[in-house]
């Protein structure tokens, strides 16, 4: 059985990104995307800091807190054969019952990836006051979509549930 992460938040937090369950080399690493070829943290950084190139680990999670963001995943504990989504069976959803009652702030619901909202759905169906945004997959796995197009729509998105 596969175990996701503590959530990312803090008090300021405006804003979740909500994923699946972390992949292999999250996993391995303990850390939220740390495939190389996702292009998660690149969007955060061209979107929050453009030019900038993250030091660390921790330097990638200060901007998105500073920002307003908070990372979870929908599934707290799954099993999976590698890092696809298609592969997911058995999940046990995270306490997101709790986290929104300790971070009333979290308005916007970000899913990167149909499968992400998929199962956020399913387990929690739509919370009333929360405002849902579908975006493309950051995963390298949704080669389909282009770095420029999910850029965009990712940008469009940041800015707006960041108040920018």
């Amino acid at each position: 059985m596969l175990q996701s992460f503590l959530p990312v938040i803090s008090p300021q937090s405006k804003f979740i990104i909500i994923g699946s369950m972390p992949g292999a080399a999250s996993l391995a690493a303990q850390e939220y995307y740390a495939y190389k070829h996702n292009a998660f943290w690149p969007i955060i950084f061209d979107v929050f800091a453009p030019g900038k190139t993250p030091i660390n680990y921790e330097d990638k999670l200060r901007t998105l807190l500073s920002n307003g963001g908070a990372l979870w995943d929908t599934l707290a504990s799954c099993h999976r054969t590698g890092s696809l989504d298609a592969n997911i069976h058995s999940g046990r959803p995270n306490d997101f019952a709790t986290l929104f009652n300790q971070y009333p702030a979290l308005q916007t619901l970000l899913f990167n990836g149909q499968t992400a909202h998929k199962l956020f759905v399913r387990h929690f169906g739509h919370i009333p006051g929360k405002h849902y945004i579908l975006l493309p997959s950051t995963s390298p796995a949704n080669a389909a979509c282009p770095y420029a197009a999910k850029l965009a729509l990712w940008k469009e998105a940041l800015r707006k549930a960041a108040g920018r």
